[in-house]
C-alpha cells in the first residue's frame, strides 16, 4: 500500500507501506516479527514491512523490491534496516513447519527424518512434540539472504541483533507473554 493512500487517523490492514512522496512518516507495528526499512538514498523513497515467517514464505521483501524498481529506484541506492525482533534461539518450530519455511522462503527442499512416533505427534497437541521436537528458525538470516538474493548490496543492509522475547523489559513479544502489545517502528523520508 502506498503511504498516501491511507488516510489520516486510519491505520492501514497491510504488511508493508511505501513512501510515494516527500516528507512521509510511516510507521508499522510489530511484536516478534521484523520491522524491515527501507530508504533509497538518492531519491528520499522509504518503505517498511511487518515481515515474518509467512511474510518470508510469501516473497514480501521480493515484491516490494520490486515495486522499488517499478519506481525506478536502483537497488545500489537501497539501504535496509532490520529491526529489533524475536532471535533463532527463542523462534522455535517443529520439523515439518522448518521443512515447508525452508522450501517456499529459500527455494530449498531439505530432508527430515521424523520418526513414526515424531509424525503421529505432528499434527496433533502434544506437549511432547512441542517441548522436545522443537527447531530453530532464523528469520533475520532468511531475510538477510533474500536481500542479498534481490541484489541488494551486503554493505547496504544494517540488522539489529536484539532479541523482542528476549528482552522482556524492553519489547513485547507474543511469542514470551501472548501480549496484544506492539512495538511502533517508523522511517521519515
Amino acid at each position: 500500500m502506498f503511504g498516501s493512500h491511507s488516510g489520516e487517523g486510519i491505520k492501514p490492514d497491510a504488511d508493508g507501506l511505501v513512501g510515494n512522496k516527500c516528507n512521509q512518516n510511516l510507521w508499522i507495528y510489530t511484536a516478534d516479527c521484523m520491522p524491515v526499512f527501507f530508504a533509497d538514498k538518492k531519491t528520499r523513497n522509504v518503505a517498511t514491512l511487518h515481515c515474518g515467517r509467512k511474510g518470508l514464505e510469501k516473497k514480501i521483501i521480493k515484491n516490494l523490491v520490486q515495486i522499488f524498481d517499478n519506481l525506478g529506484i536502483s537497488r545500489d541506492n537501497l539501504l535496509v534496516a532490520i529491526g529489533p525482533a524475536i532471535s533463532k534461539e527463542y523462534y522455535l518450530v517443529d520439523k515439518l513447519t522448518l521443512k515447508e519455511f525452508y522450501r517456499k522462503a529459500e527455494n530449498k527442499n531439505i530432508t527430515v527424518n521424523l520418526t513414526k512416533a515424531e509424525k503421529d505427534l505432528c499434527f496433533s497437541d502434544s506437549k511432547y512434540f512441542k517441548e522436545n521436537s522443537l527447531n530453530q528458525l532464523d528469520l533475520k538470516r532468511t531475510a538477510y539472504r533474500q536481500l542479498l538474493n534481490e541484489n541488494i548490496p551486503s554493505t547496504n543492509i544494517d540488522i539489529s541483533n536484539l532479541c523482542t522475547y528476549k528482552l522482556k523489559n524492553e519489547f513485547n513479544s507474543w511469542r514470551r507473554s501472548k501480549t496484544f502489545s506492539r512495538q511502533w517502528n517508523f522511517i521519515c523520508s
